[in-house]
């Protein structure tokens, strides 16, 4: 039997080990140089990602929660403002919406893509909405060109979450590309070390094309200044390690293989599950490629419980992705929201489940999970 040190929802050491001599290398630059505040590598790592992303700023910033609450501060979203986002996604997306005094309007998702259901944006829009915040889930983008036809309707700021999709490709009706995160507003993202480009602690970055927007983010992030001892507006302390940015670098440069290598776990579970009568795959978007931040599956009378037991008896992690929509957290509970309201997210909480992905998984250790997830849904 495979063991459970082999088999991880990410593999961040064996990974690691692949690329040891880089990031040793330029976490000892780092050390040597004592530059351990906005060294040279974070300057260096933000041009490497500008560059990738095809974007005229990156701000690199302390992590992607963040990331979303500088791009609201500098966007000048007061408090009473009714921000518009998914119901199905991590709390981070709504939480800094709340501790800005803002007011968020959950709505409901798409069934197949798991990403922002477009009517249900257009049917919450009142005078009070200033903005709305699409969650890239999973690895695939949201549908921007019609929510962006939307926020130019309405006069509304668009924030992307690129926390689990940096490095994917939303595709035009036209044919043309922009980079997950670079088409709204502002885009943010998540340097969590699980996260397709992730460090080896905490980081984020907010990135946009607009040259006094990006003015005003890199202020907000350190301290509202606009050089030192000047404090023109309220700010944070928010910066991107050193040491960080280093290891970034390294990474970055394999950011497209790494999404390779989980499109090829992808296709393996996608053959090992196609046509199953109790399991749905993911369903990949029209208008995105996908570079599978996680691989969740959507069960049909299967218990989950069960099934997640039976394979972590088999030393098989599972994950949930989420099992609480956010508007029956206690932190988000209001008159306001109403469960027939959110029939698709009350739905993927009850049934989705993750399998292991990451960039080490081999065609051994594919084939014995998925095995073993056949063995449960065929019983």
């Amino acid at each position: 039997m495979i063991t459970v040190q082999k088999i991880q929802m990410v593999d961040l050491k064996t990974q690691y080990e692949k690329i040891k001599s880089e990031v040793d290398n330029g976490i000892q630059e780092v050390i040597n140089s004592t530059a351990f505040i906005n060294g040279p590598a974070v300057k260096e790592f933000q041009k490497d990602l500008e560059t990738y992303l095809n974007v005229k700023h990156v701000i690199p910033c302390a992590n992607g929660t963040d990331a979303l609450q500088i791009a609201m501060m500098a966007l000048g979203l007061k408090p009473g403002d009714e921000v518009i986002t998914a119901n199905f996604t991590y709390v981070a997306t709504a939480e800094v919406i709340g501790l800005l005094g803002l007011t968020p309007v959950l709505v409901d998702v798409n069934e197949n893509t798991f990403d922002i259901n477009i009517e249900a944006i257009e049917k919450n829009i009142t005078p009070k909405t200033k903005a709305i915040v699409p969650v890239h889930l999973y690895g695939q983008c949201c549908n921007m060109e019609a929510i962006m036809a939307i926020a130019k309707k309405h006069n509304l700021f668009v924030i992307e979450d690129v926390a689990q999709a940096l490095g994917a490709d939303y595709i035009f009706a036209d044919g043309t590309k922009k980079k997950a995160g670079t088409i709204g507003t502002v885009g943010s993202t998540s340097f969590f070390p699980s996260k397709n480009l992730g460090c080896y602690g905490d980081g984020g970055a907010i990135y946009t094309n607009d040259d006094n927007l990006a003015a005003k983010l890199r202020m907000i992030a350190h301290h509202g200044q606009s050089k030192q001892y000047i404090h023109d507006v309220l700010g944070v302390n928010s910066r991107l390690d050193t040491i960080q940015a280093a290891i970034l670098k390294v990474k970055l440069k394999r950011l497209d293989s790494y999404a390779k290598a989980r499109n090829n776990a992808a296709d393996f579970y996608d053959k090992a599950f196609a046509n199953h009568a109790k399991i749905k795959t993911p369903v990949r978007a029209k208008y995105s490629n996908h570079v599978f931040h996680q691989y969740t599956l959507t069960l049909k009378e299967i218990d989950r419980n069960n099934l997640r037991e039976f394979l972590a008896n088999k030393n098989i992690p599972s994950m949930i992705y989420y099992p609480i929509p956010l508007h029956k957290q206690n932190a988000y509970k209001s008159e306001r929201f109403n469960d027939k309201d959110f029939p698709i997210t009350e739905k993927l909480c009850a049934h989705v489940i993750s399998l292991p992905m990451h960039t080490e998984l081999n065609h051994e250790t594919l084939k014995y999970i998925t095995d073993n997830v056949l063995e449960f849904c065929n019983k």
